[in-house]
């Protein structure tokens, strides 16, 4: 037997639960004809006669009455959840799931969740620090926050956080050691820490600007670590050079850890984005999060 259609078997309940076809139809806001067809429909695929109707009256038959007991319950929990969609739908409520990278936590995102639910007390938040590519459809989250390079395709992006100034260090032992590279060419020959994205095995690009533009450096790392503050302790352990975000190295630099070589040559990266499917179907929490993003962002 093939399963009811759900609408046909909604207008069966509301016909049985009001006692009448023209009942039913003021109810759903539709044409008497149209309910009766729905419930002709709902019993030939059945296979059952669910209604004896009379011109004076419609009564469930047996089988009628059994269909309606067991179904009543899953219609009537069916309404509530969509009337309870329909209402946080206007309200900024529910729970906002995020993918990030490691790094974006102390650059900028833990400081912009802190703020988000401190305005919104309604709406829990639950981060998945990760930096591999999300499937935006199955994944269950709302939205990713990522890099150019690792957006999904056909989806939206807004770029959210400051730009991201990069920098190459490496301890004052390890430069007494190898000497101080004096162009970026000159890191190939050099020990390198590397970042990789995730377990993916993909390496950042060292990236500088030139006489002739940006141009891309991608060294053999010595170390690979997907935490630029593991790269961050391994550099001040001396070694090798490695290329980071200057913000999370500033302090390494201040206290004498680690040194800044190639000043100024490195390339400022473009934002992270917020990563999202649908404009069209975008919950309040996540347009809530997004307009914070936009107002606070360097």
């Amino acid at each position: 037997m093939q399963h009811g259609n759900l609408g046909d078997m909604r207008v069966f309940v509301e016909v049985a639960r009001r006692g009448g076809f023209r009942a039913a139809a003021t109810h759903l806001k539709q044409a008497p004809a149209s309910v009766s067809e729905a419930v002709q429909r709902f019993e030939d695929r059945l296979g059952v006669r669910l209604f004896e109707r009379s011109t004076r009256s419609v009564v469930l038959t047996a089988m009628g009455e059994r269909l309606f007991q067991r179904s009543l319950p899953a219609i009537t929990e069916l309404d509530s959840a969509v009337r309870e969609l329909d209402a946080e739908k206007d309200t900024v409520a529910g729970t906002l799931r995020l993918s990030a990278p490691y790094s974006a936590g102390p650059f900028f995102l833990d400081a912009l969740l802190a703020q988000f639910a401190a305005a919104y007390p309604g709406v829990g938040v639950e981060i998945i620090y990760d930096d591999q590519k999300v499937d935006l459809v199955t994944s269950g989250i709302d939205a990713a926050i990522r890099s150019d390079t690792l957006l999904e395709p056909d989806t939206h992006a807004v770029p959210v956080g400051p730009p991201l100034a990069m920098t190459v260090v490496a301890s004052q032992s390890y430069l007494e050691r190898a000497g101080a590279p004096k162009e970026p060419q000159d890191i190939l020959s050099h020990d390198t820490i590397g970042y990789a994205f995730g377990g993916s095995g993909q390496r950042a690009p060292w990236r500088f600007d030139g006489p002739d533009g940006g141009f891309v450096i991608q060294p053999d790392p010595r170390i690979v670590a997907n935490d630029m503050r593991a790269l961050m302790h391994h550099a001040a352990a001396g070694l090798g050079l490695t290329y980071v975000y200057r913000d999370i190295a500033v302090p390494w630099i201040e206290s004498g850890q680690v040194v800044e070589v190639l000043a100024g040559r490195c390339q400022t990266l473009p934002r992270y984005s917020v990563n999202y499917r649908s404009k069209k179907h975008m919950t309040r929490r996540l347009r809530a999060f997004i307009d914070l993003a936009k107002q606070v962002r360097a």
